[in-house]
């Protein structure tokens, strides 16, 4: 078929995707397979080979993401129903001393994004957040909290077990995902750094908070570091608020009702998937006990990341095809480090801690219903990003922009930045720009941390320039009382901020690769 017939088939496709999320409000999974139906008709598919195709992108894609985004999702949900994260935080700060709160919660909160995904994650910060900016002596959360929540929403587009970015992987080079895992957290090191400086004269200025944030905030107590956060019940003021007991998954959920403040319309972006906190609230007071150590939490946080680290660098050091290579191979799978830590999560947070089997069981069970949301809608961008390579969609778009001398690296970066901004949901823009560029990807002789950079690049792209119809633009506004100027002014400008310098670190060393 005629390359620009193709990127006409691809501009309808991409029209109406957007109007169908955008415009007609549709949920994206069912936006998706519809858009690929009519792609794979339009690109020449016969009638009888679409459905086929769309099981074969479906099944494709949703073999490393059903694996890594369910058992991420039960890691973060044990961690979050054990207060995990406040002990994470509270540790931090007495490491760091009180002088250095923001730092100590900018860390504490990179820790904790890595299993627990960004909207339940940041929420259940938010008492911490406020509890520290008082401890530091801001006049609001701001200054401490919108680091914290572009930090944290970073990391879950850059670093797997999150869906955008294990889907991406998955199309683009599924053996790579210990390598795309250990390389977004290496990126997240630079830029924590960035968001903390940025970040204070982002939000320097005194912003004019909402009366209810307002109202909470001036009756949050401030941190008390020495033994803070060990069994103490950190609370963001007033009794409606979204105090969280670190034993307790379901606070959260009423706090998020607060998000009901944010225009219908602006609520396209990512689904609230809540990565681990569905357990019933009716067995809140039965889940409640003593909570973990820091150092145990940072453990089963780190646990997959070392084993991955071990196969990555075991496959680079052993001789290929030896029983050596291959144990540490099987040792190093993110699917099998994940499997380990949450059984390890289940034993250590659990059973240590004084829950029944069944309690446990409850708990993990009901981390993978908002997961199965997440696994379901990146299955979809799978069956379109399928659709657009056998039609030759993808290669059309892609071999016309690098005929006019976009490299490939920036191409990945701007079409995820195309569809980040256009309809706002970070997943949606990953996989749709994963689909576009895999063809090109996979046909191209690029080395492998080629294709991780590739990877990443996409991951950047659907962080940058996030605004109003991105749902974490709500969330983080929201619950620090900001209004949609001021979120602009702050979320915005700092999501830009790293998601830019960071392809600039990219582009330097695809130079060296």
């Amino acid at each position: 078929m005629d390359p620009l017939l193709l990127v006409g088939i691809a501009a309808g496709a991409i029209a109406i995707l957007l109007f169908t999320v955008i415009k007609l409000k549709w949920p994206a999974f069912v936006a998706l397979l519809v858009v690929a139906v009519l792609t794979a008709l339009a690109g020449g598919i016969p009638v009888q080979d679409v459905v086929p195709l769309m099981i074969e992108g479906m099944g494709g894609t949703l073999g490393s993401v059903a694996l890594l985004v369910g058992l991420g999702a039960m890691l973060g949900g044990i961690i979050e129903r054990t207060g995990g994260a406040e002990v994470i935080a509270h540790a931090a700060a007495e490491a760091l001393g009180e002088k250095r709160l923001a730092q100590a919660l900018l860390i504490a909160s990179g820790l904790v994004a890595i299993p627990i995904f960004f909207d339940v994650a940041f929420i259940i910060l938010v008492p911490i957040i406020f509890a520290f900016a008082k401890a530091a002596g801001h006049r609001g959360p701001v200054a401490i909290g919108m680091p914290v929540a572009v930090f944290m929403v970073f990391i879950h587009n850059t670093v797997p077990p999150h869906p955008g970015i294990v889907g991406s992987t998955t199309l683009l080079g599924e053996d790579l995902m210990g390598l795309v895992t250990l390389s977004g957290i290496v990126l997240a090191i630079p830029m924590c750094l960035l968001v903390h400086l940025v970040g204070k004269r982002v939000t320097s200025k005194v912003f004019a908070l909402s009366p209810e944030i307002e109202e909470k905030y001036a009756g949050t107590g401030a941190a008390e570091l020495g033994g803070a956060g060990r069994g103490r019940r950190a609370a963001v003021g007033g009794n409606d608020g979204a105090a969280v007991d670190g034993a307790s998954g379901s606070s959260h959920v009423a706090a998020a009702s607060s998000l009901a403040l944010a225009p219908a319309d602006a609520r396209t972006g990512d689904d609230f998937t809540g990565g681990g906190s569905t357990a019933v609230s009716s067995a809140d007071g039965e889940l409640a006990g003593r909570r973990p150590s820091a150092g145990l939490v940072i453990a089963l946080i780190l646990l997959p990341i070392l084993l991955i680290a071990l196969g990555t660098v075991g496959g680079l050091l052993l001789t290929e095809g030896s029983t050596a290579a291959h144990v540490v191979s099987f040792l190093g799978a993110p699917a099998f480090a994940l499997l380990v830590a949450t059984l390890a999560a289940m034993y250590l947070l659990g059973m240590m801690h004084g829950w029944g089997r069944a309690q446990i069981s409850e708990v993990m069970d009901g981390a993978l219903g908002p997961a199965a949301i997440v696994i379901l809608v990146t299955g979809a961008g799978g069956v379109f990003a399928k659709v657009l390579t056998e039609t030759g969609v993808g290669n059309a778009v892609s071999g016309l922009l690098l005929d006019a001398g976009v490299p490939i690296l920036l191409l990945a970066f701007l079409v995820a930045l195309a569809f980040k901004v256009a309809q706002g949901s970070g997943t949606v823009a990953t996989l749709s720009a994963a689909g576009i560029v895999q063809g090109t990807v996979l046909a191209g002789d690029y080395s492998s941390m080629q294709v991780v950079l590739i990877i990443l690049a996409i991951g950047l792209g659907s962080v940058s320039l996030s605004h109003i119809n991105d749902s974490g633009f709500w969330i983080a506004t929201k619950f620090l009382g900001l209004s949609v100027a001021d979120g602009l002014r702050t979320w915005t400008v700092l999501t830009s901020a790293l998601g830019f310098t960071s392809m600039l670190l990219l582009s330097l060393v695809w130079m060296v690769v």
